[in-house]
């Protein structure tokens, strides 16, 4: 009788042991760089529209640039060649908001031949809270600052989840949750976006229409 629950045991750990190591090479398999853009240095192509600021294209990852375009003091972020299914570019939030120049972080994902590629980014916005409008004596200046997470490749490019950076002490690990858990099977235009962790009283994120 000892020695069969010992069996049992042993048996219970090995399989412990090989779901453990699965789930870390699962984890290892995603990895991050990193680029930075301005769009002071980007190639500008100036708005037709009375409250358009035009767009914005900056270097990004190995010939994926970063698109930027701006309008009514908000702006949308894209990422690749601006094709169909570009979700991201008409993506913004309810408050003012600017990402003028920032640091992208790349997930990427091991596919064959040892390549790797981009399955979705994060990126910190600025973005304005209730109170930043409500106690402006001049030009509002924004204190929120919200982690957006972009899904990329086949399927489209749009916003997944949202962290907000101040009230997270662990923001940045949330937010690479939300991409590596999320990304590969995210639909957009039909899931509904993920907002994950504290947010902030006064910081409104993007809605999905019921």
């Amino acid at each position: 009788m000892v020695q069969a629950s010992a069996r049992v045991f042993g048996a219970v750990l090995l399989a412990g042991a090989l779901t453990s190591g699965r789930s870390s090479s699962a984890a290892d398999a995603i990895t991050s760089v990193y680029t930075n853009f301005d769009a002071d240095k980007c190639r500008h192509k100036a708005g037709v529209e009375p409250e358009g600021y035009g767009v914005w294209r900056c270097p990004g990852y190995k010939g994926s640039p970063v698109l930027l375009s701006a309008g009514d003091q908000r702006m949308y972020v894209s990422y690749g060649q601006g094709s169909g299914g570009d979700f991201a570019a008409s993506q913004t939030f309810p408050g003012f908001n600017d990402v003028y120049k920032g640091a992208v972080e790349w997930r990427l994902e091991k596919i064959a031949a040892g390549k790797r590629r981009p399955l979705a980014t994060i990126l910190r916005w600025n973005v304005m809270t209730a109170s930043d409008v409500e106690g402006a004596t001049g030009p509002a200046k924004a204190t929120g600052r919200v982690l957006v997470v972009t899904r990329l490749g086949p399927g489209g490019v749009c916003h997944i989840g949202y962290v907000d950076a101040r009230a997270n002490p662990d923001a940045n690990q949330l937010a690479r949750e939300i991409a590596d858990e999320h990304a590969r099977s995210f639909r957009c235009g039909k899931d509904k976006r993920i907002v994950r962790g504290i947010v902030s009283p006064g910081l409104a994120m993007p809605r999905d229409p019921e």
